[in-house]
């Protein structure tokens, strides 16, 4: 998830797998995520897949309900599988609906809101592990 993001888990989910493939039903995840006590709190996330450079987290929030702002290490995408929300960012409101898809760069600070009931897709890529020791060592 992002790194100052706060999204409440209602119970341990399954860990996510780094597999050479992985396939998902969508649908299914989030009326699992509904069904759980986070729902009902306004939030419920899950992470879906989980590498050292790649995070894509199905996230649910109730109508109204807001995640304050925060920002990533890495570049986000945002794709919406349901409702309505607004993201603030860089000055801007980016009005999201199904089927939009939003990408901010890394350390660009977002909150959102949501409108009525929806989901998202959330992708963090950033630098892999390796990468990352290559780039503060020679920096060093």
């Amino acid at each position: 998830m992002t790194d100052n993001c706060e999204i409440a888990h209602s119970r341990p989910h399954d860990p996510p797998v780094a597999k050479p493939y992985l396939e998902f039903d969508l649908v299914q995840e989030l009326q699992q995520l509904q069904r759980e006590t986070g729902w009902m709190n306004g939030q419920n996330a899950k992470t879906l897949v989980k590498y050292d450079d790649l995070r894509v987290v199905l996230i649910g929030l109730r109508a109204n309900e807001r995640i304050p702002g925060h920002k990533a290490l890495g570049r986000v995408t945002i794709q919406m599988i349901s409702g309505h929300i607004h993201l603030h960012a860089m000055g801007r409101t980016f009005d999201l609906v199904l089927g939009s898809l939003l990408s901010l760069d890394k350390e660009v600070s977002h909150d959102l809101q949501a409108l009525e009931d929806s989901a998202f897709l959330l992708t963090i890529a950033w630098p892999g592990r390796e990468e990352r020791h290559v780039r503060k060592t020679s920096s060093t």
